[in-house]
Parts: structure tokens; sequence; C-alpha cells
């Protein structure tokens, strides 16, 4: 068994949209269904949940009937702005039906800059913690441009864990972990399962864009080391199977673990 070098109590989880979609790009009900069935049980267990997921364009792209995902700017914000409804609401029906409220919150980079803002956000999930609300975040790109996006729901997800002072950051993607080459091209990689001192990792991965999402293995290993700056354990695993989430939080070893 995996031990955590502190209690764990407060659990932001990170979901890429390869991860709550089908191969075609339609989200993939069963798996958010099973998504919010474990951090329900987690909050049954009484630990703060705070869930960042991306998705938003690939289900407004569904929705809209787009061939493939959009590539300019205004494309994908409007694409954005149809699927972050259909996402909301999906989330919600699923929550509700385990027991507990959600809410949207929709960021850009603006809060690590602007005091007032990050100040009424650390504010906000402060309350919708203490009201036992489940926050679901996504990077607001409707309104987000180059000089104030995050560009990959994993720094956004590190970026929270700071915020929100959490113990534990959980990303999941569609490979087990971070490997000692790309599992996909190599058969002999070998997956790492601790990273005690990341920089000696840093180089072992590029920056990757799927057909549904952006962010690949590079911006998981810089959103840990952003995790670890402020003592925030952080595990990434694979979002095929959502009850990796309780098995990660019960320290079963899965996936790779960065110490910190």
């Amino acid at each position: 068994m995996r031990k955590f070098s502190k209690e764990i109590k407060k659990v932001v989880i990170k979901v890429g949209s390869s991860s709550i979609t089908h191969d075609n790009g339609k989200i993939n009900l069963q798996k958010i269904d099973e998504l919010c069935f474990e951090i329900a049980n987690l909050k049954n267990q009484g630990y703060d949940v705070v869930l960042v997921s991306s998705g938003a364009i690939a289900a407004g792209r569904a929705k809209l009937n787009l061939k493939e995902r959009p590539k300019e700017t205004s494309d994908k914000q409007a694409a954005a702005a149809v699927g972050q409804v259909a996402l909301t609401n999906i989330y919600d029906r699923s929550f509700v039906s385990y027991g507990y409220n959600s809410a949207q919150v929709l960021l850009t980079r603006t809060i690590e800059v602007d005091q007032e803002m990050r100040v009424n956000a650390e504010n906000t999930f402060e309350k919708l913690l203490g009201m036992n609300v489940i926050p679901i975040i996504n990077e607001n790109d409707t309104i987000s441009t180059y000089e104030i996006k995050f560009g990959d729901n994993d720094t956004l997800s590190a970026v929270i864990a700071r915020m929100i002072k959490a113990d534990l950051l959980i990303m999941l993607t569609d490979i087990e972990g971070l490997y000692t080459d790309d599992p996909r091209k190599n058969p002999d990689a070998k997956i790492i399962h601790e990273v005690v001192d990341i920089n000696e990792v840093e180089g072992m991965a590029k920056e990757t864009e799927s057909n549904v999402g952006t962010g690949g293995m590079y911006t998981k290993i810089k959103a840990a080391k952003l995790a670890i700056e402020k003592d925030i354990e952080v595990v990434i695993g694979s979002g095929e199977k959502m009850k990796i989430i309780r098995d990660i939080v019960k320290g079963e070893e899965i996936g790779t673990y960065f110490k910190c």
C-alpha cells in the first residue's frame, strides 16, 4: 500500500475530455455517472472534493454536429458555450441522484494576478465546500483569449488545488501514468510508480493534442510540480475505470505518485 505523507481530507480530481467521451466525441453518460458516484461516495466518507472537468468543447462539438474539433478560437468558444450547458446539466443530474448539489465555476488565468478576483474565488470555494456542494471547475473558454487562458485543465487543476489548500490532486488521463517512454509506441516502456524528484522526469514527456482535448503528460508533470511546491500530493492515473479514484485515495499503488 502507498503511504501518503499527510492525512488526506481535501481532494481535487481532474478529468480530461478523453475520460468522459466516447471515441466519436460524444459524452459518455455512463462514465460521468460512475465519476459522480465515486465523488459522492468520497463525500459520504467526509472528504471535501472539487472536480475540474474538461469536455465542454467536445460536448458542444457533438451537439452542433461538427465533424472534428474546432480549430479557430471563435469556433472553440462557440462550441464551449453550447457544450458547457449540456455538460453541467449531465453532472448535476447525476450528483443530485446521489444526494449532492453541484456548482459550476468558470475561471480564467486572471485569478492568478488579480488579487480581488482571487480572494472572491477563494471565498466562493470555501462557502460551497462549507455547504457540502461539489464545485465543478472549467476554464471559461467563451471569454478566454491567449493572454488569460490556462491553456489546459491540468494547470487549472493545480492552481485550484493550491488555492483551496488541497491535500491531494488526482489527474485522470488516457494512460495509466508516467512511463519511461510512450507506451503506445514503445512496448518496452515501463510505468513509473513513484517520483521522488520531479526535476528528474520533466524531460520525459512531450506535449500532445488529441481529437477531443489538449494536454498530454508534459502538462501534467508541470501541473504536478505546481502542486508539489505547496506540499500537495499528486497521483496521475487512468480514467478508464472511475473506481480508480477510491483506490488511489485508499493508498493502492496505482498510477504515478509524485511524492512531496
